[in-house]
């Protein structure tokens, strides 16, 4: 696929209901967002079945995003009651993450097989379940095997989840509105820190972590809601129904999308390898290398959090107007610096590493915001599943070995020296982008 296939008209066909209604990116829908114009045309235009899609895949990724931060919430708590030096606690992330690669694969050709809606309500059952496992591992082996079964569901729910909202959206507010649904991270992320700290306050470490995890069987509950309220998208869902390819890894290695298939990996593994020994390092780096007590990290992730959200949101809108590859380079080249400077503050400056926390949160969740429709719009509906699944999880299979190596040479360097190896991921995502075409304004078809 090249940039030369890019259709010129802005929209495709998908869930309105009716041709009066505002809605899935019909003509009448698009028409009437830009008359009614302001910050949430995009979700007017979504008709009434994309609004309530739009709700199952926020709260999906939320409960996602809550259920994986548990662990690094709880990773020092973990790492005493079992007596793990870094490299085995940075170990148990790395399991969740290559796991999730598989679980995402998987989860992409069934979401082109069996539909979107079916395969998201198994991927938010799964990571529930195995999270609230996770409180009950006598030892550390059993805890490693839970949370890589985890990461099973983990991997899926983002991409299927960003498909289903992808094919009820407009091609020109696709990205701020899967800039919205990435955004939701953030939110997850928050309430798990605000878990966390009144959980840690409350119990004993040995018994904390524990309950912190038992706290992830929630998930479950927005099961009954996607059952009841969402359905696919009807014209992406007859697109898939009526076409000769099917979800499947040879479908994405053919000639026409072998290049954008091996670029979209190399893509997502810089985005994730930089994102992930972030997350997974930063609660560690605040306790032990700054000397926060856990009130006092809840405080400084909140910064972090902050700049998260806003990150997404301000991300999602640059998508639409600078391009998807132009909005991953300017956030690229921040994110590194951002880390850079947030690893190497002076002993005794915590204020400015509060306030760092800011922009490193914003960097390096707005270069996220684009993913969703960029991924979406590199593959045809028949594989779109399978396509976005593999690229967007083989990428965090492979990027989820920088947490492991910050953990180990964390007993050398120190995790704020060691940190910094994140920003390299960044440079990578640089990289990729010479092998991806522009998308913006791509009909999904």
């Amino acid at each position: 696929m090249n940039s030369s296939q890019i259709p010129s008209a802005p929209h495709e066909g998908s869930g309105s209901e009716h041709a009066s209604v505002q809605g899935a990116g019909s003509e009448a829908g698009a028409a009437n967002g830009r008359e009614a114009g302001g910050p949430f045309a995009w979700f007017r235009e979504l008709g009434a079945s994309g609004r309530r899609a739009f709700a199952g895949a926020f709260g999906g990724y939320a409960l996602d995003s809550y259920d994986f931060f548990t662990l690094p919430l709880g990773m020092v708590a973990i790492g005493a009651y079992f007596s793990l030096d870094p490299g085995q606690t940075g170990l148990l992330t790395t399991v969740t993450l290559v796991v999730s690669a598989v679980g995402g694969a998987l989860a992409g050709i069934l979401a082109d097989r069996i539909g979107r809606v079916r395969t998201l309500v198994l991927t938010v059952g799964t990571y529930a379940f195995f999270t609230l496992l996770c409180g009950f591992a006598p030892n550390y082996e059993t805890l490693l095997l839970f949370r890589g079964l985890q990461g099973l569901g983990f991997g899926g729910e983002w991409a299927v989840g960003a498909i289903l909202v992808a094919e009820y959206a407009t091609a020109k507010r696709r990205g701020r509105t899967l800039g919205v649904i990435q955004s939701s991270w953030a939110v997850g992320w928050a309430l798990a820190v605000i878990v966390y700290t009144a959980v840690f306050e409350f119990f004993d470490e040995s018994t904390a972590w524990r309950v912190l995890f038992w706290t992830g069987a929630l998930p479950a509950l927005l099961i009954l809601y996607v059952r009841r309220n969402v359905t696919d998208a009807p014209q992406a869902a007859e697109q898939r129904k009526n076409s000769s390819e099917k979800g499947s890894f040879a479908a994405i290695f053919t000639p026409r999308l072998r290049r954008t298939t091996i670029f979209g990996v190399l893509l997502s593994t810089g985005v994730q390898g930089g994102y992930y020994t972030l997350a997974t390092w930063v609660p560690s780096y605040l306790k032990t290398d700054r000397g926060l007590t856990v009130v006092g990290t809840g405080g400084f992730l909140t910064f972090l959090i902050s700049g998260a959200f806003i990150g997404y949101l301000t991300g999602g809108y640059l998508t639409d107007k600078l391009g998807r590859k132009r909005n991953v380079a300017v956030f690229a080249v921040l994110s590194a610096v951002s880390v850079v400077a947030y690893t190497n503050v002076p002993t005794g400056s915590n204020t400015l590493v509060l306030l760092l926390g800011f922009p490193l949160g914003f960097c390096m969740s707005a270069i996220f915001s684009g993913f969703g429709s960029f991924l979406s719009e590199l593959y045809p509906t028949a594989v779109r599943g399978t396509g976005q699944g593999f690229v967007y999880n083989t990428g965090r299979a492979v990027g989820a070995f920088f947490p492991t190596l910050v953990g180990f040479l964390a007993n050398s360097w120190g995790v704020s020296g060691a940190l910094v190896f994140g920003a390299a991921g960044y440079g990578l995502a640089l990289v990729a982008l010479l092998g991806l075409p522009e998308t913006r304004g791509r009909a999904l078809v």
